[in-house]
């Protein structure tokens, strides 16, 4: 008889786990799920220098930020804050340095 309570227990957690993971697919969890979402289908930038320091990135300890359906780098989340504020003076030094890059090749 136990082992039937316990057959039992076994199927409803089974059944929920399998609920709850098919019902929170559909759902949206606030910008967390917009964000992936957006960095799934966002383009890298390519930029390899921070808009808002200047300094070269480290790929090993960037920080990136996806807006407007692309991938900007940085060399640390802090900066990821101040660009934030002002998104279009930043990305316009990163244009410029894309820029400046591809008169060089």
């Amino acid at each position: 008889m136990k082992a039937i309570y316990l057959v039992i227990l076994g199927l409803v957690v089974f059944v929920s786990v399998v609920f709850a993971m098919s019902c929170g697919a559909d759902m949206d969890h606030g910008d967390h799920g917009k964000t992936l979402q957006a960095e799934s289908a966002a383009v890298d930038a390519g930029n390899k220098i921070c808009p808002v320091t200047g300094e070269k990135i480290d790929e090993a300890a960037k920080a990136t930020y996806e807006y407007e359906g692309k991938i900007y780098n940085f060399c640390c989340p802090m900066c990821i804050d101040e660009f934030k504020k002002e998104p279009q003076k930043y990305i316009d030094k990163v244009n410029k340095e894309l820029d400046a890059v591809q008169h060089v090749k």
